[in-house]
């Protein structure tokens, strides 16, 4: 057994987030029959067809999901696409679809020169069945004994099937120490890291007897589904393990609200504040050169990029922090990078990128390079929004730095409690021993003897994530994915925490005292 596959999140990047059924319409088609209304694929003689058909997609929040819709006007029965007209075409992301209001998105078809091509409309939907977690308990009678010196040390471990016919791990249970009839804890999984939303695939559970070098013994094995498993305790749910009887104690499934009912026509402000160093010199992390983008750039653009999909105006005020200002020189902490005191909005994250540069050609940077008066300015701004109707995500990039690590740590510590997450890219060569102390996967951050409530910090190191051909495109979306992986369960954390509920969508007779949220992205580069 390797024993590299202990090391598993079942929530992590092989499950998608959730799943989503998008729906399909188009409005004022352009007509391309002479004597009738063009025949959209299936849907007779209309020029506004609703499609039936519903797309099911795997949704993750952590990667941007490029979607390509094409029209045809089908006039014949071939499968080739060059024999029917075309009626024009639409680019889009799933994170668009999901983030617009009510998850319904309504663009313009394009792709016919001095045509217009009518409208193409998506509305979004999670499945049901993804919303559902199960809690379960089991126990086993006479394990095969398999230490020499006493009795086994079992521990139970669920594989989901794939549709490859391989198994792919997604829960461990506690060990039990000296028993060969162990009663293992109750635990909670979300159905989609179980069975991926498929209430019939198969379920695989080994049993092993734990040893200290890692060299666990296999006892045995079972299969099992969500659906028998959902039948409780019965006669249906006790497995012969050889000798052995493995049996479910109790079942039980609900449903909780998911990161995609928080998340539906919310929308995200960022602010872009960037520390000292000299971008004229090559050695410079901020150094622009004409041939490619430096890591700051890089690590803004991976992430805005996918976050700017849940804004609806594409609006993102970006400030500037720690510089010497034209035309006197005077220090500021917080400017607007276009130089606009009125209005410091950039339009998306290329003219919040623009601005950047921009900045770095008229202005000094000038430090101190401390973490804890940032992380602290956004815990002001979250502390006053706790309802649910706002969610912040600062972004730090840094070259490793720090100088003030005791109240960095005091600050996260109080950021614990708070509707904020924090996400640091280290770039350079430096180590980072201090951002991965920050990090609470291991060992929760504390602060004179007071831990941190939740986990909110996620450092990585860049030059993990930079692809050996030099592909940048491929560097920032590895790293966009890992950042990114670990926000839907820290918002979730924090909604749960307060018993917090989804606001319902625009138009629904639900009245209850909910909130449609705001995910606030906030950049610091230091």
């Amino acid at each position: 057994l390797d024993k590299s596959q202990w090391d598993f999140d079942p929530l992590n990047s092989t499950v998608p987030a959730t799943k989503i059924e998008v729906t399909v319409s188009c409005r004022n088609l352009l007509d391309m029959d002479t004597f009738s209304k063009s025949d959209p694929e299936v849907i007779d003689n209309t020029l506004n067809p609703d499609f039936v058909r519903k797309f099911v997609l795997d949704f993750f929040f952590e990667e941007k999901q490029n979607l390509r819709f094409d029209v045809y006007n089908v006039d014949t029965r071939s499968s080739n696409l060059s024999k029917h007209d075309f009626l024009g075409q639409m680019f889009c992301t799933l994170g668009e679809i999901i983030g617009s209001t009510a998850s319904r998105l309504e663009r313009t078809l394009s792709g016919i020169p001095g045509k217009k091509c009518g409208t193409i409309i998506f509305t979004a939907e999670e499945l049901s069945n993804c919303r559902d977690i199960a809690t379960m308990q089991l126990c086993a009678n006479k394990l095969d004994k398999k230490d020499f010196f006493g009795k086994s040390d079992p521990f139970l471990v669920f594989y989901r099937s794939n549709e490859d016919g391989t198994f792919t791990i997604c829960h461990k249970t506690e060990v039990i120490k000296n028993n060969l009839n162990p009663v293992w804890k109750s635990f909670t999984i979300p159905v989609r890291a179980l069975c991926n939303g498929d209430y019939d695939r198969s379920v695989k559970v080994d049993v092993y007897d734990w040893d200290r070098d890692g060299s666990h013994d296999f006892i045995g094995e079972f299969t099992t589904s969500y659906r028998e498993l959902s039948r409780g305790q019965s006669q249906f749910n006790v497995y012969e393990v050889k000798s052995s009887v493995v049996t479910l104690l109790s079942f039980k499934a609900e449903s909780e609200y998911t990161f995609v009912d928080f998340i539906r026509g919310g929308s995200t402000n960022a602010i872009l504040l960037f520390p000292p160093g000299n971008p004229s010199q090559p050695t410079s992390l901020h150094y622009m050169s004409p041939y490619q983008m430096n890591a700051y750039a890089m690590a803004l653009k991976a992430v805005g990029e996918i976050i700017q999909d849940y804004d609806s105006d594409k609006l993102f005020p970006a400030y500037g922090f720690g510089a010497k200002l034209p035309p006197d020189g005077k220090v500021s902490h917080a400017f607007p990078l276009n130089s606009n005191t009125e209005n410091s909005n950039c339009v998306g994250i290329d003219g919040v990128l623009e601005a950047y540069f921009q900045s770095l050609r008229t202005v000094q940077l000038y430090g101190p390079t401390n973490f804890a008066p940032v992380i602290n300015q956004v815990a002001r701004c979250a502390g006053e929004v706790t309802d649910g109707s706002q969610y912040f995500v600062l972004l730090m990039i840094t070259d490793g730095v720090i100088s003030d690590m005791a109240q960095t740590k005091e600050a996260v510590v109080n950021a614990a409690s708070l509707p904020m997450s924090i996400i640091i890219v280290g770039v350079g060569p430096a180590e980072f021993d201090a951002m991965e102390e920050l990090d609470g996967d291991e060992v929760r951050v504390s602060s004179r003897g007071r831990f941190a409530e939740r986990d909110i910090v996620q450092f990585v190191p860049f030059r993990d994530y930079i692809d050996r051909s030099g592909n940048q495109v491929l560097s920032m979306a590895r790293l966009a994915k890992d950042v990114l992986a670990e926000i839907p369960d820290q918002l979730l954390s924090f909604m749960k925490s307060r018993a917090i509920e989804p606001q319902p969508p625009p138009g629904s007779t639900q009245t209850r005292n909910t909130h449609h949220l705001r995910i606030h992205l906030s950049f610091v580069f230091f």
